[in-house]
């Protein structure tokens, strides 16, 4: 494999996410406006395009200044026609929190210059355009997100998914902080999972069985979702979709062809189960609503690993709106019941600590498990209190800053928290390329000796913020008890 283009790499697109290069809000007319009322609100608002929206708000298409002229130059009474006639469409939209390495390869594949940005509902945003991307342009390594879009099979999928240990290397060594490493890994294990589905909808219509029954949506689960996934991925997906038990029987059979897909493209099968071919996490809409409400209101202590990482869940491909609506149900019930926080929260208090009796750090075999002992408490606690106070955020930064703005934790404990995630992300994922680099299989568990003093200490600050995570949460979620408190 040549991973010389990926050490050639302008780190920017791999640091920075679409929001913060999107021109907001984003600048629209309606469906009913003429192509004279497009150009001259593109004029006065300094912008080379306006969105189409219709009367609910969502995108139509998109009307830019070249559509414009060459409506013109065809014919001068041209101007009075409805935008719909000349809007681009359809619409190809990007996430807000996506890394911009996606925008630029999913503009240049489309060969357009305009992106609207666009949230779960698939409501606009704002827009992202090739005038402000003008000064990020990056290497060839940039094509890795083209690759996986245009994968034809699961080999040509794997070859491109391999590349990730390099990618991260290359990151690394320019110094890109291993938190923003780790959304960038989780960004292309998305994007496998999106492209395996397409793959997966392509096999089926091949096999006869032709299109979907119904609506649906493909989630992924776990770190994937909350953005922050590492060396040592695995599936953790689920379907919704707001058709009657009768279709099941396709969803079936496209989340088999999906998951074997996956695997074969080098995200092994989840040994726990947790995919869309197993019938648990592959409901409709309704369905998905009434196996939350058991959870809230029957919580059982040994199924809830399950349902943590369910409520990390990110939709990847298909109507986005399903998974809006299932994440607004899925926030609003848990926060109506303490047991279910709770026993939400007693998984930030799983393991036996970073450090034995002596202050030592604990280790089997020279290593220590740092996502057992340090990540675990802190995305566990975080997720925990998040929901308790009604935060719909799915990474665990955004989580504790939101956790902090609605007054759950202190600031100062959120800020702790977040640089101990980072610390602690910090010696897995250097450990993962050491491991990469000399033939070994990567893993959470870190060998302490291999740290430098500075970076020893940081670490084992670090652990000590992560076990006090426990004592955090069932602070926040007391403060809760009290706010409700008439």
């Amino acid at each position: 494999m040549d991973t010389a283009p990926l050490e050639r790499l302008d780190s920017f697109p791999y640091r920075h996410r679409v929001a913060d290069l999107m021109t907001a809000p984003i600048v629209a007319v309606p469906a009913t406006a003429t192509v004279a009322e497009a150009a001259r609100t593109m004029i006065e608002r300094h912008v080379s395009s306006v969105a189409v929206l219709d009367d609910d708000g969502r995108l139509q298409g998109i009307v830019t200044e070249h559509d414009v002229m060459r409506t013109v130059v065809r014919d001068p009474a041209h101007p009075a026609l409805g935008v719909a006639e000349i809007m681009g469409t359809p619409v190809h939209g990007i996430d807000a929190d996506a890394l911009v390495y996606r925008a630029l390869a999913r503009m240049a594949r489309l060969g357009v210059r305009h992106l609207p940005v666009i949230d779960e509902a698939g409501r606009p945003l704002g827009m992202l355009t090739a005038r402000s991307l003008l000064k990020q342009r990056a290497s060839l390594a940039l094509t890795l997100g083209d690759e996986i879009d245009h994968a034809a099979d699961a080999a040509t999928l794997r070859t491109a998914f391999a590349k990730l240990p390099a990618l991260a290397a290359a990151l690394r060594q320019e110094d890109v902080a291993a938190v923003q490493v780790s959304a960038v890994i989780a960004g292309v294990t998305r994007d496998v999972t999106a492209r395996a589905g397409e793959l997966a909808q392509a096999a089926m219509r091949e096999l006869g069985r032709g299109e979907a029954p119904a609506r649906w949506c493909l989630l992924v689960l776990g770190s994937a979702g909350r953005g922050e996934t590492l060396l040592t991925p695995d599936q953790d997906n689920a379907l919704i979709h707001d058709g009657s038990d009768t279709v099941d029987s396709w969803f079936a059979a496209f989340a088999e062809k999906l998951n074997s897909l996956l695997d074969a493209a080098g995200v092994p099968f989840c040994k726990g189960g947790v995919m869309a071919s197993n019938a648990t996490f592959r409901r409709s809409l309704d369905g998905w609503c009434s196996e939350i409400d058991s959870w809230i209101d029957r919580p059982q202590p040994d199924a809830m690993l399950n349902v943590d990482i369910f409520y990390d869940f990110a939709p990847v491909l298909g109507e986005r709106s399903l998974a809006h609506a299932l994440r607004n149900h899925a926030v609003a019930a848990a926060a109506k019941s303490p047991m279910f926080l709770r026993l939400l929260a007693a998984a930030s208090e799983r393991g036996d600590g970073a450090f034995d009796l002596l202050g030592r750090l604990r280790t089997e075999n020279g290593r220590s498990d740092l996502k057992l002992r340090g990540l675990f408490p802190v995305v566990a606690g975080a997720r925990a209190i998040a929901l308790a106070w009604k935060s719909a955020a799915t990474s665990t930064d955004s989580r504790l800053a939101e956790s902090a703005a609605k007054g759950a934790l202190p600031p100062d404990t959120a800020a702790d928290l977040t640089a101990a995630r980072a610390a602690i992300v910090e010696a897995i994922l250097d450990q993962q390329l050491a491991d990469v680099a000399a033939g070994l299989a990567p893993s959470t568990r870190v060998d302490p000796k291999r740290l430098k003093r500075a970076g020893l200490r940081r670490l084992r600050k670090a652990l000590a913020v992560a076990g006090e995570t426990p004592e955090r949460v069932r602070e926040a979620l007391t403060n809760r008890s009290l706010e409700r408190t008439p």
